[in-house]
């Protein structure tokens, strides 16, 4: 099942945009009368047929729509991203296809990319929704102070760290309500940052004894979380 993005209000007015049209029309040569799934990316599937297979402007007529089950519990993962973008892009990719609601890159004390293109990172998103099947589309916020997370008011609040601290490893927790998670940059999170996480409730979690690369912590905390989230 090929399946095609459009807004609630691209959907209304019945036209794909110029990247799907295109996709659509000239790279699977779909044809009018040929039938198309469509999402909004809030959990609806839209059936629809073609009924003008113009690559610009592919138009379209609803047949029917149903509403998928969210599959993703709700885990924030806030972020720093990594200085190689490829490996931020990779941790996107692969965090969406096991399960997440909501991504916030943000900078730290050692961080060292400060600079991120929302558009490009909202693509890769997009893309690994399609191909997984998962028409819930996570949240992904603008590049933020990690102070800006310290404030956030949900049920579960944690820190992955490397420091000598005392940890709780997290594949011991379970979880539910909302859980919003720290993964740091190359460097870690500085002693300060741990401090203010600790005095602002945040749990010091560890994810096992390897050291492990930033993008592949964020990997590994998802997939702990998914497994232990009681629904």
């Amino acid at each position: 099942m090929q399946v095609f993005t459009a807004t609630n209000s691209e959907i209304s007015t019945g036209f794909l945009t110029e990247i799907e049209s295109k996709h659509c029309v000239r790279v699977l040569r779909k044809k009018e009368g040929d039938q198309i799934f469509i999402t909004n990316g809030e959990g609806t599937l839209f059936k629809a047929i073609i009924t003008d297979a113009n690559s610009r402007k592919c138009a379209f007529n609803i047949q029917s729509k149903e509403k998928s089950k969210q599959l993703a519990p709700p885990l924030h993962i806030a972020i720093a991203p990594t200085k190689s973008i490829d490996r931020f892009e990779f941790f996107l990719e692969k965090a969406t296809e096991i399960g997440v609601s909501e991504i916030t890159p943000i900078i730290c004390d050692h961080s060292e990319r400060k600079v991120v293109k929302e558009e490009r990172l909202n693509k890769i998103i997009t893309a690994a929704c399609k191909q997984s099947k998962n028409f819930y589309f996570p949240k992904l916020n603008k590049l933020t102070s990690i102070k800006e997370i310290f404030s956030l008011d949900v049920q579960n609040k944690l820190i992955a760290h490397c420091s000598e601290k005392e940890k709780i490893e997290l594949k011991t927790l379970k979880f539910k309500g909302k859980t919003v998670l720290l993964i740091g940059p190359e460097g870690d999170f500085s002693n300060g940052e741990i401090e203010q996480a600790l005095s602002n409730g945040f749990q010091p979690i560890s994810l096992g004894e390897s050291r492990l690369r930033t993008e592949t912590a964020g990997i590994v905390a998802c997939t702990i979380v998914n497994l232990n989230y009681e629904k």
